[in-house]
């Protein structure tokens, strides 16, 4: 089926109001009510007025020694309470900050993972590591006593680039890393793959760099914690896309309490995107300090301190070849690229460039052969981690210019080449030459639905009319996918009491929507009201298990087991109505939120027998995580070549996610990751003085994102091929978006400046960019 999603929107609360809700239904988000009123509980809102303040004082110096640092003058300042610095960290051994994803050489031996400690023993190696703490009453205390701090840097040369990382000679981050080399990463057959280049008819190479990008969610990170002296528990409410993992990580590695000891509180998110999924060292000091002074703390970070404090992604180079036959058949792809890891390993940083690229590189396409190789590097910048796509916005920027480039070179437009190579439904399911299997798909409907509904064949006479206005007009394919992932320590409960459904999950949203979407899936499965159904999540206290949320995932692994806990529900609340209307449970029936006698009229509801004894249902997660949703997006734009500016014109997405909970939240997921693509593929970067490696791009004067008049409207439709990795079908919808808008876009444009000579641009695509390709012109 393929819903075209077109629909007006009612009053807020308004659909579906005191009815149960369906599968599929586009109900409007619960939790929109609270956020636009005021009343979303956000960490930097809801810190204690009593909490002090922490400020961190940050290296200005990529590379240094820390000759020795003078507290004395600025503990002496009014309202200071304590200063910390890595002397006091190391005398209290607060442990490292570690990776919970891995990669391998070919002989086997993990990354490479120095300590990465709260605050760096005797050297900084970026802009913006942690040198000392300041806790005072009030952060203006804070400011002062900081400016007081006399800090000895003996300043080291540094590297920026992964090529100056290797480079023999260079200067050195970490003893513990000969050579600044995180890990020598290969996926893929090498003998098939260079069997099938030397059987080659014709093979297309490009080179290309992904530019560094930084997330600029509207609620910056922030943190406050609380101290309980009679039973010494300290409780830390954080900003977080997870609380479990980094609970489990601070208890076991970092602080080294029991984990009744220490509660992490996540409520409402105002944007997460990936970089607040990690454990950060701010969070690890604050609960650390929080019980060395026996009092609450609270600290925001500030708009142009997120820059070199929170994770980057998408700093990629790398250069690839696709083989094809003399038919236009591809035969092979062979990646070789440069990740820059910055200077410490992130959370699940290994495995985002790596393993995120090789899930993808196959595209929607048979290619018998594939051979990835990438050398991952430190250097004296900030840390990568996940950001929306999580290295798949990257690699499918680099296949799909790889594909349009082949048709331009063997005679053929994007859409016949991509057409003669797009897996067809029965290939399903499809192992991947890097061995990974994609579910479910219809490739070709996907196409031809995106072609049709972007009206392809009117884009001829589009073309023409811009020229006559003295603009080039382009249109641009995206062929994409994602591979859903996560952490699936998921164990739900769906407690039933006399007015309500209490749910707790192990995700945790931060703006997706999951209070209505998991309320639709209860309210179908137990016909009770999404009004009467309330989600928790966000509290080690109550919810021990769980993985957060990342991997567009969510829905798979706290939606499936979400509907798995409504059956325990139907199940245990069958033996209660049999014992309350005194009958055998083989007696009873439940339909619509009530328990009945088969054939007679005696029934109860599941509110009513919860009044009178409450009950609950319990399920951990029994499916897979991995979900392909696959998509096709066709853009086009309109280039003036007097100023190099860009407008795009028409965006057409095509989705196919598996079965849709809720069209209105997917099609906000649809329109949130083309923007942000959009952002990736035209204006983002993060751009590092090479010689310094100062951040050039650290505010919001420097550097772009989408603005509303930049951002055209989208026409969204979806087909449904359900996954048969889950027993809901669900895919997962979040970052394919993402995934696929910056290869549409930079096709669009590049196929405007093909005619006048251009053949490849890297991203960002910015007016300055374009504009100097069309001067640098033979």
């Amino acid at each position: 089926m393929m819903v075209s999603i077109s629909f007006s929107s009612p009053p807020l609360g308004g659909e579906g109001h005191e009815k149960p809700a369906r599968i599929g239904q586009p109900i409007t988000r619960r939790e929109d009510r609270r956020f636009l009123t005021g009343r979303g509980r956000y960490a930097a809102n809801t810190a204690s007025a009593e909490a002090l303040a922490v400020l961190f004082v940050r290296s200005p110096h990529a590379h240094a020694r820390i000759a020795g640092i003078d507290k004395k003058a600025a503990l002496a300042a009014p309202g200071v309470a304590a200063i910390y610095s890595a002397e006091d960290t190391a005398a209290d051994r607060l442990g490292h900050l570690p990776a919970i994803s891995e990669i391998k050489d070919a002989e086997g031996r993990r990354h490479r993972e120095p300590p990465h400690l709260p605050m760096p023993v005797g050297k900084v190696r970026h802009v913006g590591d942690i040198v000392a703490m300041v806790v005072a009453g009030t952060l203006d205390q804070a400011r002062d006593a900081a400016e007081l701090l006399a800090i000895d840097y003996e300043e080291l040369p540094a590297v920026v680039t992964v090529a100056q990382a290797l480079a023999p000679g260079a200067p050195l981050l970490h003893e513990e890393a000969p050579g600044n080399l995180m890990c020598r990463w290969s996926r893929g057959d090498a003998a098939a793959t260079d069997a099938a280049f030397a059987g080659a008819a014709h093979v297309t190479k490009l080179a290309i760099r992904s530019p560094r990008q930084i997330v600029h969610y509207l609620e910056p990170r922030s943190a406050w914690s609380a101290y309980d002296d009679a039973d010494d528990v300290v409780t830390l409410t954080l900003s977080s896309q997870g609380v479990q993992i980094p609970h489990r990580l601070l208890c076991e590695h970092v602080l080294g309490v029991p984990r009744d000891k220490l509660r992490l509180i996540t409520e409402d998110v105002g944007g997460g995107f990936g970089p607040k999924y990690p454990l950060y060292t701010e969070a690890a000091l604050i609960a650390w300090a929080t019980r060395k002074l026996g009092r609450g703390l609270r600290w925001s970070c500030e708009r142009s301190e997120l820059a070199i404090a929170d994770t980057h992604a998408r700093d990629l180079v790398a250069s690839a070849e696709l083989a094809l036959d003399a038919d236009g058949r591809f035969l092979g792809v062979r990646v070789k690229a440069e990740a820059n890891f910055g200077a410490y390993v992130s959370m699940f940083a290994p495995s985002i460039p790596t393993t995120g690229l090789a899930k993808v590189i196959s595209g929607l396409y048979r290619i018998p052969a594939i051979r990835v190789d990438f050398d991952c590097a430190f250097t004296n910048t900030v840390p990568v981690d996940a950001i929306r796509g999580a290295g798949k916005p990257e690699a499918l920027f680099l296949l799909e210019r790889l594909v349009d480039l082949a048709a331009h070179e063997t005679g053929r437009t994007p859409a016949e080449l991509r057409r003669l190579n797009l897996l067809k439904p029965e290939d399903m399911p499809y192992k991947a030459a890097t061995g990974y299997t994609y579910d479910a798909a219809d490739c070709v409907r996907l196409l031809e639905a995106a072609l049709g509904a972007a009206d392809e064949p009117g884009f001829a006479a589009r073309r023409a009319e811009s020229e006559a206005r003295g603009l080039r007009r382009g249109l641009g394919l995206s062929c994409h996918l994602h591979g859903t992932g996560g952490i699936a320590d998921e164990h739900t409960i769906v407690h039933v009491e006399a007015e309500r459904l209490v749910a707790k999950v192990g995700t945790q949203s931060q703006g997706q929507g999951h209070e209505t979407v998991f309320a639709q899936i209860l309210s179908a499965a137990l016909g009770v009201p999404v009004e009467r159904i309330e989600i928790r999540q966000g509290d080690t206290g109550t919810i021990p298990h769980g993985g957060g949320t990342g991997g567009s995932s969510s829905t798979i692994i706290s939606g499936t087991t979400l509907r798995r806990a409504a059956d325990v529900v139907i199940q245990r609340g069958r033996d209660l109505a049999a014992e309350r209307l005194e009958t055998a449970p083989q007696d009873i029936a439940f339909r619509d939120g009530v328990f009945e006698v088969v054939g007679t009229d005696r029934r109860i509801g599941l509110f009513e027998l919860a009044a009178w004894r409450p009950f609950d249902g319990d399920a951990v997660f029994a499916d897979k995580i991995e979900s392909y949703p696959t998509g096709v997006m066709v853009c086009e734009v309109e280039v003036d070549p007097e100023t190099g500016e860009t407008r795009i014109d028409r965006f057409t997405a095509v989705a196919d996610c598996g079965v849709v909970v809720n069209p209105r939240l997917l099609a906000g997921q649809m329109h949130g990751g083309m923007t942000q693509g959009t952002g990736n593929a035209l204006m983002e970067e993060a751009v590092y003085d090479e010689a310094t490696g100062q951040l050039l791009t650290g505010t919001l004067m420097d550097y772009a994102l989408p603005r509303a008049d930049e951002v055209p409207n989208f026409h969204v439709e979806t087909i449904g091929t359900p996954s048969p990795n889950n027993f809901m079908g669900f895919k997962g919808v979040g970052e394919l978006p993402a995934n696929g808008a910056p290869a549409a876009v930079a096709n669009a444009v590049l196929d405007a400046l093909h005619p006048l000579g251009v053949r490849h641009l890297d991203m960002p695509l910015t007016p300055h960019k374009v504009w100097r390709a069309l001067r640098q012109r033979p």
